[in-house]
């Protein structure tokens, strides 16, 4: 891509984010946002929907679209499959576990999206979640050559960890089964001013990680064989790329829900429109790609009233056809 490409992709991902912010309910004139935004005058309620509501939630937006994007196009090249992603894998699912866990186990929603440790608490239960279901599935990699078993077997895992969630949601009280059934719609309006810190720290670290290992994964596209002759610890290299898949995927899943299909999407749609397989282009590529995806599915989210889950499956499912009918012989 050239600079001006790039310029053109940023400006583009900003007015989708001042635009998110506009669009609402609540009919707000660009002028009075623009001043909530600067600290100019304006009555209390417009600077109270503009700064404590719509400009979290596109900010969790960002930050989300950003997450499962960079986590799908990692998982694409580490398992060289063009259909893996934290989606498809059973990496949301496993996060979704640990999720449920915590959230049908706890005594009350409030504790969750209030405490400083409650917040940890459900960060932390995801991260183990997707961090088991991530190394079950490196591990079998290793033993399994064929991708399209690998893939089966992710999916097959994550309906048995769907299977075990039904169980807990149906010996679980009627108000913790409530905030269950609500977050596994997929919400970017509920995270909390704590949720968001940590769901902002988590995924500057998850993207450093991701920066770090961009050699390596130019690498490891090209097989590990060849990735072992250039001199690259793989064990190391796969292990720092896990970390940051688990911080970034789980983080997101804890607080924001399962987001079906954008980490699977994003990184196809990014080598359509870079036409370059280079992690230098494609990384950067896939930030602004997947983040001005999520605000656009959280402005269609708003206008529909319709879950935000739901827009990301929609938008997804026809990437993912035209992905298996353009590789019939599923490679990468």
């Amino acid at each position: 891509m050239k600079k001006l490409h790039w310029i053109l992709a940023v400006v583009l991902t900003a007015a989708l984010f001042l635009a998110d912010i506009l669009v609402g309910s609540t009919s707000i004139p660009l002028s009075d946002v623009w001043k909530s935004l600067t600290g100019g005058d304006v009555s209390q309620q417009t600077r109270t929907i503009v700064l404590d509501i719509r400009l979290m939630k596109a900010v969790t937006a960002l930050l989300a679209g950003i997450a499962v994007s960079v986590s799908g196009l990692m998982m694409q090249t580490l398992f060289r499959n063009p259909l893996a992603g934290p989606y498809v894998l059973g990496v949301s699912s496993g996060a979704s576990l640990g999720a449920a866990v915590y959230v049908l186990g706890a005594a009350s929603s409030a504790i969750i999206g209030e405490s400083v440790f409650g917040s940890l608490g459900l960060a932390g239960a995801a991260w183990l979640g997707a961090a088991a279901v991530l190394i079950l599935i490196a591990f079998v990699s290793r033993k399994i050559k064929d991708i399209m078993v690998i893939l089966i077997l992710g999916m097959m895992l994550g309906s048995g960890i769907d299977a075990v969630v039904q169980i807990l949601q149906f010996l679980s009280d009627e108000m913790s089964l409530k905030s269950y059934v609500v977050w596994t719609m997929g919400s970017l309006g509920n995270v909390t001013d704590v949720q968001l810190c940590f769901l902002a720290t988590a995924v500057v670290a998850g993207l450093a990680l991701a920066v770090a290992s961009i050699k390596p994964l130019n690498l490891l596209m090209l097989g590990e064989n060849y990735a072992v002759t250039m001199g690259l610890d793989v064990r190391r290299s796969r292990n720092v790329i896990f970390l940051s898949t688990v911080l970034l995927s789980g983080t997101v899943t804890a607080f924001c829900g399962p987001l079906g299909f954008v980490g699977l999407a994003v990184p196809h749609i990014t080598r359509f429109i870079t036409r370059n397989a280079d992690h230098r282009v494609l990384l950067p590529g896939t930030v602004l790609c997947g983040a001005s995806l999520m605000l656009l599915c959280d402005m269609i989210s708003k206008s529909s009233t319709l879950p935000v889950n739901a827009i990301t499956s929609l938008l997804g499912i026809p990437v993912i056809i035209w992905v298996v009918i353009r590789n019939r012989k599923i490679t990468i």
